[in-house]
């Protein structure tokens, strides 16, 4: 079962994701990345990596794709908050985008 990530675990995890360019959201437990690529086929095709990634861990993201940008925000629905499986993908994400 997936948990809520604790208190003492957070800032080990979420620190190196905020040094790498995400946010912690504002009134949410969540965090957010914007990528920006350069075009719409490298973002649609970076979407698609990332997708079979996320269906595999049955872990999907929120996300927005407006031509070369893609806005990610990252929760985990069944705990209200941050969980491993956020930094697993926020981390596959990142690794993807290369």
């Amino acid at each position: 079962m997936t948990e809520k990530l604790s208190t003492e675990t957070r800032s080990t995890l979420l620190d190196p994701l905020i040094e790498g360019g995400w946010s912690i959201v504002e009134d949410r437990d969540a965090i957010t990345k914007q990528y920006k690529f350069a075009d719409f086929a490298d973002a649609f095709g970076w979407m698609t990596r990332v997708a079979i990634w996320a269906e595999k861990w049955n872990h999907h993201p929120e996300w927005e794709n407006v031509y070369n940008r893609v806005k990610v925000t990252l929760t985990t629905h069944d705990v209200d908050g941050l969980s491993a499986l956020d930094v697993k993908l926020a981390r596959k994400m990142d690794g993807l985008r290369g």
